[in-house]
């Protein structure tokens, strides 16, 4: 996400930073590049002048220039000035007075709409709503069964009336169904075009005006840039959208549409699309967004996914087993999995606040086929066997070997890896008080992912 735009900041505070006095010529040459490296990223044209103006405007003062540190001072206003870019403040979604609470997906053919709003049906059900999925796309093939498939995905209930139907009657009846089942929320799915034309609009102008709409929702792709604004431009001059889905961030090196949309429209983006998985919607915070873009990491986000991944009585357990020196396989495996449901390391690793400065850590390019291997081990073990290592002779670790289909050297690596780690352990929780155990600690051992 964003990953060419990261880079090129990261090169020119790089030089700032060299600096121990700046003056008002490094500020406007540096000034320059950002407005380079913002065009090179699609960020729309007026969009840079105004932001770098503001920039220059509050950098190019004494008490910047001439106070301690000048150069984080001046990234310091980059930051805030790309918060406000970004929207300044996380916008959650509107809520009805009283429920439900309507939403309508609108956008063009093919930007997401349908699997996005079983996203966000899943977001919902996680916090605890009612969400109810209406198939509203009349037109599309098969639109009605993808989004009975999504929503069985997602564990809610689907709503449709068959297809040749208007999208209006079908809004309209979801909204009596809904009346005596005590959903929070209905999310509308829309039908779209390949361009925006009249035919469309008229449907969703009709679909607004005829049911008690509380949110409509522009779903837009990230990854067409400037067009993506400008679909956002015109849907909102048309409906007045409430907020943007952006999609696929994930695979967005530039970020000029997520830079761009919030100062063309007015319009916040509320919601950002992170993978293809029923779980890869996130709420946008412009705050985090900028200090991931800045290479600061995002640890707030980085202890959100810790917190919906791990189990606070299994964190717990594990604290106990830690500090007893019990930590056996069966904790291990149960641990590496927890860390494969937070996402790709090499993501996470850039949420860490520091951390995405490192260019041997960011570059690595783990092998996510490691894990499967390491898994692949732990489960050819019995549940004894994980729980007590030290009963693995050789001729269990050839069957272990056989069934994982790794080699014995294999075992034995990951076991040895698994000792050091054990021994690491115990001399963390039984020497912290100890000075000198603290100068025998073992050195972390290297893990086999």
């Amino acid at each position: 996400m964003f990953e060419n735009l990261t880079d090129k900041l990261q090169n020119v505070f790089k030089k700032l930073r060299g600096q121990g006095s700046l003056s008002e010529d490094q500020v406007n040459e540096a000034l320059r590049e950002i407005r380079l490296v913002l065009l090179e990223a699609d960020v729309n044209f007026k969009v840079v002048k105004d932001f770098v103006n503001s920039v220059k405007e509050k950098a190019i003062g004494t008490d910047v220039l001439t106070g301690l540190n000048p150069a984080q001072q001046v990234v310091k206003i980059v930051n805030d000035q790309l918060v406000s870019l970004l929207g300044g403040e996380n916008v959650k979604l509107k809520t009805a007075a009283k429920p439900p609470t309507v939403i309508m997906m609108a956008g063009l053919q093919g930007a997401g709409k349908t699997t996005h709003a079983a996203k966000l049906a899943y977001l919902l059900k996680k916090q605890g709503k009612k969400p109810l999925l209406v198939a509203g796309d009349v037109y599309r093939p098969a639109a009605i069964k993808q989004l009975r498939t999504l929503a069985e995905q997602v564990g809610v209930d689907a709503f449709d009336i068959g297809d040749k139907q208007d999208a209006v009657a079908v809004a309209k009846a979801a909204v009596n169904y809904s009346a005596t089942r005590n959903y929070d929320y209905i999310i509308i799915d829309t039908a779209g075009r390949l361009q925006i034309d009249e035919k469309m609009m008229d449907e969703l102008r009709r679909l607004r005006t005829s049911i008690d709409i509380t949110e409509v929702l522009l779903v837009v792709d990230a990854m067409t840039g400037q067009e993506a604004v400008n679909v956002a431009k015109t849907f909102n001059e048309i409906l007045d959208i409430d907020g943007v889905v952006m999609t696929k961030m994930d695979g967005d090196a530039r970020g000029g549409a997520a830079l761009s949309v919030k100062s063309v429209t007015g319009k916040p983006i509320k919601f950002i699309g992170t993978s293809e998985k029923v779980d890869g919607l996130e709420p946008f915070h412009p705050d985090r967004m900028a200090s991931r873009i800045l290479g600061m990491g995002d640890v707030l986000t980085l202890i959100e996914k810790a917190q919906a991944t791990v189990d606070e009585k299994e964190a717990e357990d594990m604290e106990r087993k830690l500090r007893e020196n019990r930590f056996d396989l069966n904790d291990f495996l149960n641990q590496m999995r927890q860390m494969k449901k937070m996402g790709p390391l090499d993501q996470l690793i850039k949420l860490i606040p520091g951390m995405g400065n490192i260019k041997e850590l960011t570059d690595a390019k783990i092998d996510t086929n490691e894990f499967k291997h390491v898994e692949a081990i732990l489960c050819s073990m019995t549940k004894e066997e994980r729980a007590d290592p030290s009963i693995l002779n050789a001729s269990r670790r050839r069957r272990i070997a056989a069934g994982s289909g790794t080699d014995v050297s294999d075992v034995n690596r990951l076991m040895t890896q698994f000792y050091n780690m054990r021994k690491m352990i115990k001399m963390i929780t039984g020497g912290l008080d100890d000075p000198k155990k603290r100068r025998k600690m073992p050195r972390m051992p290297r893990m086999p992912f």
